[in-house]
């Protein structure tokens, strides 16, 4: 049984009615991610005082680098750069010249992907603002976030998703591990290091005002995860069944992972750290969700609850570097894992979907390495240059009275 309506749809000028249909659920699903879910998750995990403050941080990115998508961020990333394709998409696209109601990206009615792709522009940016919640001035935050969106993750997202020269290497970035989690991952650790430490830290430290509106916030995180990897597949199929069942997978296995260290290590598990688990698996798996099978899934939510919980101890107690909400430890780690291991567990030896023909699983690896080596250096020198040349302009931080205050009176 069909509806008249998605009948004609399916044939209409290339377009598929149930991948439309499925994309547009899973656009609203990866803005969920972020409003709320990523607002309330890392608005529980501060101090009460600032909450409002991050709650507005990310509302605040969700329109800022939408309007930026519009003008010129999508073009940039998945236009037809000309002679300097291989780098950027050129500014063809900019304000959705040609772009109609008529026009079509696959099966997909392009507007359509313009808005997927416009919702992984939001939570990108917006995953960077946990490094430096309590701390920043909310002016310098836009200007970052502005110019980090247009000279970082534009061009990034071109040369891996939209015909770059990652592409044709033969990257493979399923879902965003390079694209989002490695590039916001190691940008927030250059923006903790050049911002600098909390006052007080490390001796003195606030713990959660709520826990529980943490895990509400990580919650709808799992739900829209569904929609970031799943609707990655950009058709209502099989790879896109499976990219969902693998994400659910690793997420599972992984905050069970990080609740069974904790029980080891301080005799009780905690509902922070069994959700930062959860996200730890969701990282992990996001590259590789339409490659592995279920056992790939399995093992990719194991180490990520191993890995990135060492990472977040790491950084924190031994090098006692300020990520304030990990987000290296978590998706910076957890990004560039899964990214590496989809050269082994995309094997159909162990469940996966196969790599691409002629290429081995070490060719594979190498251009993995590759692309993640270019992306990480790119996010750490234009993030650097960003953030020095915002301090002189206008300085980064609140002053020491503001920061003790609270933001939510102040910013």
């Amino acid at each position: 049984f069909m509806l008249p309506g998605v009948a004609l749809a399916a044939g209409a000028g290339g377009i598929d009615g149930g991948a439309t249909a499925w994309l547009l659920t899973s656009t609203a699903l990866v803005l969920f991610m972020t409003l709320p879910g990523l607002a309330l998750f890392y608005g529980g995990l501060v101090r009460a005082r600032n909450i409002l403050s991050v709650l507005m941080q990310c509302f605040t990115i969700a329109c800022v680098t939408s309007v930026l998508w519009y003008f010129v961020g999508y073009s940039l990333a998945f236009g037809d750069g000309g002679s300097l394709n291989a780098w950027h998409g050129g500014l063809g696209k900019a304000f959705l010249a040609g772009v109609g109601v008529d026009s079509v990206s696959g099966a997909v009615p392009e507007t359509l992907f313009f808005m997927f792709q416009m919702t992984f522009a939001i939570i990108t940016p917006a995953l960077i603002v946990g490094a430096f919640v309590e701390r920043m001035k909310f002016s310098a935050m836009l200007w970052f976030v502005a110019v980090w969106s247009v000279l970082v993750y534009a061009p990034i997202t071109h040369w891996v998703w939209g015909g770059g020269w990652l592409a044709d290497m033969g990257v493979r970035d399923f879902a965003g591990g390079i694209v989002v989690h490695a590039s916001s991952g190691v940008s927030a650790l250059v923006a903790a290091l050049v911002i600098g430490r909390r006052t007080g830290f490390p001796k003195s430290m606030h713990p959660p005002h709520s826990p529980g509106l943490c895990m509400i916030g990580a919650a709808m995180l799992w739900v829209g995860w569904f929609g970031f990897n799943a609707g990655s597949a950009l058709a209502a199929d099989a790879s896109a069944a499976m990219a969902m069942t693998v994400t659910h997978i690793s997420a599972a296995v992984a905050a069970l992972t990080w609740m069974a260290i904790e029980m080891v290590r301080y005799g009780k598990p905690t509902l922070v750290g069994i959700v930062t688990g959860m996200v730890a698996g969701l990282a992990t798996i996001t590259p590789a969700s339409g490659f592995v099978g279920p056992f790939g899934a399995l093992i990719l939510g194991l180490l990520a609850g191993i890995v990135c919980f060492v990472a977040t101890n790491l950084i924190k107690n031994r090098l006692h570097i300020d990520d304030s909400l990990d987000v290296f430890a978590i998706h910076g780690v957890g990004g560039i894992m899964g990214s590496l291991l989809v050269s082994v567990l995309a094997l159909p030896a162990l469940g996966g979907l196969g790599l691409a023909d002629g290429i081995g699983m070490g060719q594979q690896l190498s251009v993995q390495l590759i692309g993640l080596a270019s992306v990480i250096a790119w996010s750490i020198v234009v993030s650097y240059i960003a953030l020095k040349a915002l301090d002189k302009m206008i300085g980064l931080r609140v002053d020491q009275e503001e920061e003790t205050e609270g933001l939510d009176l102040v910013t």
